[in-house]
């Protein structure tokens, strides 16, 4: 243990009621002590991690700690004696139970058994039947009670290191969770559980009508289960351990964050107010929209240079959509509050407009022109809307399938707008409008947004706005002004909560540290920008920083291939757009891999760092160590660039949305927004690299785009090794 200490220091924040960050930290601890007791069984209350208890000893720890180093050797000593009993009375538990579920499978298999020869079966079988329903629904309740303890950890262990500035979440799970005798993995992992899950899924797949069928859950595991309580029983198993599919891996790209604490029933959305045609919709916003900006990129340098302007101006070119998309995505987040087809409809005037001064600048032959259109351009970005649409209006029965559509629907808009671009090869000229290669992406995408303004206007359906959502604004605002009353001048109100907490020490019998206003208050949605910053944890931090890095290395790769390899290789507009077509084409299957076999093999935080490590070789190999470089180096470098960053994003976004607040789940501010803005910011300052880099000549674009890729890159893995063990 004394390991740990050189990297612990000084305490990071003072604990104290005086202090006005620890008086909101309190409110947040009181919130979620609050909502785990009303999701608890009540009949497992004395089972269940003592939060409460838990939460008082951090408080009491942190004024110990200013005492000296001593009193942080006895901290760290008795938390970790606490952390252990704890976890070792709900494993304790969960085995007990387990055995009286194993038990009862057992009589019920025994009977089953015994009737396969009595006339009278169908009746029997019945009861069976529903001894085994029954078994399931005990089951779902101890898998919901090992997922409420889980979540219990998680958080305790990072309320201990944020308010103490500690690193004890890493010692605690390095040494624990890798031991031959870990009681974490039970809570972690449900080890154990499994078989019982698969028990009573296989004895009720056989209790079916299945006679023309000798398939059992073991030849065929995606056999199609009919019985309910199966297909709730193995989606709370798959959420436990985060086991996934291909379409929960192609979902996770979109960032839709759940609540903290799981909930038997989620009906956030009336079915009834479900309109596929608007989802549908949305869809193939996000489908043009990602056609819109990789169209340009085979000829972006061909345009520029028609214009009096040097190749690796394409960079800024490319680039101006992505820095008007910084602004318009926290607009378009703000409006689709109230409503999702005015953004919609202003989204496609806008890019209407926008690709029609971009095919026009040709004729103007003005760069300037050129640049507004692609403005423009971005400044119609509905990516936001897109995602707040899925999250808000489509049924849990079938967001999964809306996500995976929408990540399919923008991997497919990038692999076709660069084949499309390859396809438009003519040079004519009609009504003194001059139609060519470097022109018709711009009028072939100013027509297909005016046709799809057209059917949105015809077909979309406004959604009724839920009444949760709507919490009033003077609400919303005296949250967040009393939170910067409490860091900026509020020193009144922390004094009169140290009184109360005081007094709730006190009382151990009392569950009310907080007012129920107070829990109320903890789910509402952050209302600004440094609101939401606050709630980033240093894990948090380290994957946006990692979801920075590997749209700053794509972009660079995608955005300056055509000057690369027009210098190197000389190759024609028609064979880049096929390399960049083809590179978007390895999107859809590589998911299927990752998401059917790796992910369920390894755990995300390994699928990460190794991703991460993939990233940095294809980027090393990218480098132009070798004369002549060849196309062999290029295209391979690139390929195991490419894949490896589709591959981390997935599980990127996966860790983020898990060691995300849920507060960032919902209202504009949202964690799907920080990540794009994020990625966004990276691919404004990739192509800004690429044209700066141009004036220092094209022999030199390649190794100094991929520099700072490079330092990035490293820079992201060491930040990964330093927050490993938080990601458990």
């Amino acid at each position: 243990m004394e390991d740990i200490w050189s990297s612990w220091g000084p305490t990071k924040v003072q604990w104290s009621y005086k202090n006005p960050f620890c008086a909101i930290v309190t409110e947040k601890m009181v919130a979620f002590g609050k909502k785990m007791k009303e999701r608890q069984i009540q009949e497992w209350q004395g089972y269940y991690i003592n939060y409460k208890l838990m939460k008082k000893k951090v408080r009491r720890y942190a004024q110990q700690t200013e005492v000296g180093p001593e009193a942080r050797w006895l901290v760290l000593k008795d938390f970790s004696r606490m952390l252990d009993t704890q976890i070792e009375k709900i494993v304790l538990f969960l085995l007990e139970q387990q055995g009286l579920l194993a038990s009862r499978i057992a009589k019920l298999g025994e009977r089953q058994e015994a009737l396969q020869h009595q006339p009278d079966i169908p009746d029997h079988l019945d009861d069976i039947r529903d001894a085994y329903r029954t078994a399931g629904r005990d089951l779902l309740k101890l898998l919901f009670f090992v997922e409420l303890n889980a979540i219990g950890l998680r958080k305790i262990l990072k309320k201990f290191d944020k308010r103490l500035g500690y690193k004890f979440t890493d010692y605690y799970v390095k040494t624990r969770a890798n031991h031959p005798y870990s009681q974490l993995q039970q809570v972690f992992k449900h080890v154990g559980l499994g078989a019982v899950v698969g028990a009573i899924t296989r004895n009720l797949l056989d209790l079916q009508d299945r006679q023309d069928s000798y398939l059992s859950i073991y030849d065929h595991p995606a056999l199609p289960l009919q019985d309910p309580i199966i297909v709730t029983i193995r989606a709370a198993a798959d959420r436990l351990t985060h086991s996934t599919n291909f379409l929960h891996f192609m979902a996770q790209h979109v960032l839709l964050m759940q609540e903290e604490l799981p909930t038997p029933i989620d009906s956030q959305v009336d079915d009834q107010q479900y309109h596929f045609m608007s989802l549908f919709l949305n869809l193939v916003n996000t489908f043009l929209y990602m056609v819109n900006t990789y169209i340009i990129v085979p000829t972006a340098d061909d345009y520029a240079m028609s214009l009096g302007a040097a190749a690796t101006v394409c960079g800024v070119v490319i680039g101006a959509m992505a820095v008007a998309q910084i602004f318009s995505s926290v607009y378009f987040s703000a409006w689709s509050n109230k409503s999702y087809f005015r953004p919609l409809v202003i989204s496609s005037v806008v890019l209407f407009a926008g690709n029609v001064m971009y095919a026009l600048a040709y004729d103007f032959n003005s760069i300037m022109v050129l640049l507004i259109g692609r403005l423009f351009c971005g400044l119609g970005s509905a990516r936001a809307v897109n995602r707040r649409y899925i999250s808000d209006c489509v049924p849990v029965k079938v967001r999964l399938q809306a996500s995976a559509g929408f990540v399919s629907a923008s991997a497919l808009g990038m692999a076709c707008g660069p084949a499309l671009a390859g396809l438009l090869q003519c040079n004519s000229r009609l009504f003194k409008l001059t139609f060519n290669q470097e022109t018709l992406p711009g009028w072939v995408m100013a027509g297909a947004w005016l046709v799809y303004l057209l059917w949105l206007w015809i077909s979309f359906k406004e959604p009724p706005r839920r009444s949760e959502e709507n919490v009033s604004p003077a609400q919303q605002t005296h949250v967040e002004s009393s939170e910067n009353d409490f860091l900026e001048n509020g020193l009144k109100q922390p004094l009169l909560l140290s009184l109360e907490g005081k007094k709730q020490e006190e009382d151990g019998d009392q569950e009310g540290d907080g007012s129920e206003e107070c829990s109320n208050d903890s789910r509402l949605p952050v209302t600004s920008i440094a609101s939401a910053y606050r709630l980033l944890t240093p894990s948090v931090k380290v994957q946006l920083m990692i979801y920075f890095m590997l749209k700053y290395a794509m972009e660079v790769l995608l955005s300056a291939s055509s000057v690369i390899t027009t210098y190197y290789f000389s190759w024609s507009t028609g064979t880049v757009a096929v390399f960049l077509a083809c590179l978007g084409l390895t999107v859809l299957p590589i998911n299927v891999v990752v998401g059917t076999y790796i992910s369920n093999m390894f755990e995300d935080r390994q699928i990460l760092l190794a991703s991460e490590i993939m990233v940095c070789i294809g980027i090393v190999f990218s480098f132009n160590f070798i004369v002549p470089y060849t196309v062999v180096q290029y295209v391979c470098s690139g390929l195991i660039m490419f894949v490896s960053a589709e591959v981390l994003e997935g599980v990127n976004l996966s860790l983020l949305s898990r060691v995300m607040s849920s507060r960032l789940s919902r209202g504009t501010y949202n964690g799907g927004l920080l990540s794009t803005e994020a990625g966004t910011i990276a691919r404004v300052i990739a192509d800004a690299t690429i044209t700066i880099a141009g004036y220092l000549g094209e022999s030199h674009l390649l190794n100094i785009t991929l520099l700072p890729s490079l330092l990035i890159c490293v820079s992201s893995i060491i930040a990964t090794l330093c927050t490993y063990n938080s990601l458990y």
